[in-house]
């Protein structure tokens, strides 16, 4: 069952529920941090323990909607593999450098997406991409810390590891960019939302449990108050907010799905200030500025090629793509 597409003139409504996903997440890195866990077992889980409320809901929805393709759900799968490698890096990124820094370099993902977007699907990204590049990355340096230091305040960790967390941090978006481009491919042509999230929950917690077993790490101690605050990071984030998000991945183009999800860090790095006292220097703060912003201009460009701000072609089927003529359609331009 082919999802149902949306009038025209809801662009507004469609980039609602990205951004309320993107809002839904933004505590990820807090409970981390309160957590106290390490890296693998915190991708694990919070995937494990978000699976039973998955599975029912995706039970309900196969009945409504009835199954989905094999190849849909082992592509889904697959997005969960790019989810458990994105959680354990950026772990590691929260650590070395901090929860609200940490998930802002997360977030290049905006570029990869658009790279890769480039490279798969000959979708060439725009002047504006290019011209973001130094842009963003001058943000990096700055938001990492490499240049003044950590700021000596009391219950702040940000900017300690600077150079590892840069490498964590890219990592990290790597790997996002290719669970959210998979996902996306996973659940296009197809109303099921809670489906495609439980089937990378499940990949996400196989893949973790994996790399657990081979490198070591999959332990809690101590158990409580661990399991509390990783509880509530399966319910508020990897159930709640990647159900709003999955259910607008097929709507949007890929550029403007991420571009969306760059309310995260921004949220982050708030609540990462009020709960945690990681207090950003204001060179960090300033960093934080151009690399959302440098992402942010390149994402805004890149979605005004895609006709009318319906989804773009990247990730579909091509019966998907043929089969879209209720979008409105401008008389130049491609999908971004």
């Amino acid at each position: 069952m082919a999802r149902p597409e949306l009038p025209r003139g809801h662009t507004a409504s469609r980039c609602c529920w990205p951004a309320l996903g993107a809002a839904t997440i933004s505590s990820s890195a807090v409970l981390v941090v309160l957590a106290g866990s390490s890296p693998v077992s915190t991708a694990f889980y919070r995937s494990a323990l978000a699976l039973p409320l998955l599975a029912v809901l995706s039970a309900i929805e196969r009945r409504r909607l009835g199954k989905r393709a094999a190849a849909q759900r082992a592509l889904a799968v697959l997005a969960g593999v790019f989810l458990a490698v994105d959680l354990i890096l950026w772990t590691h990124a929260i650590y070395d450098v901090g929860a609200g820094v940490a998930t802002v370099l997360g977030n290049l993902q905006v570029l990869f997406v658009a790279l890769i977007a480039w490279v798969a699907w000959r979708e060439r990204p725009g002047v504006a991409v290019v011209l973001a590049l130094p842009v963003v990355l001058t943000g990096v340096v700055l938001v990492s810390g490499l240049i003044g230091g950590p700021r000596p305040a009391v219950g702040y960790t940000a900017g300690l590891h600077p150079l590892a967390g840069i490498w964590y941090g890219l990592g990290t978006s790597m790997a996002y960019a290719g669970f959210l481009l998979i996902l996306r491919r996973s659940s296009a042509g197809t109303a099921h939302i809670a489906g495609p999230v439980a089937d990378a929950s499940a990949g996400t917690a196989i893949a973790s449990l994996a790399f657990g077993l081979v490198f070591g790490g999959l332990t809690l101690h101590p158990l409580w108050p661990a399991i509390g605050w990783l509880a509530m990071l399966a319910l508020l984030s990897q159930t709640a907010g990647w159900l709003l998000i999955t259910a607008s991945l097929p709507r949007l183009p890929a550029v403007v799905s991420s571009l969306m999800l760059l309310l995260q860090p921004a949220v982050s790095l708030v609540l990462a200030a009020l709960i945690l006292g990681q207090q950003p220097t204001l060179l960090q703060i300033a960093g934080a500025a151009l690399t959302c912003g440098g992402a942010v201009a390149a994402s805004l460009a890149a979605a005004t090629r895609a006709p009318g701000g319906g989804p773009s072609t990247a990730g579909r089927p091509r019966s998907a793509q043929t089969a879209r003529s209720a979008w409105p359609r401008r008389r130049s331009g491609r999908p971004a």
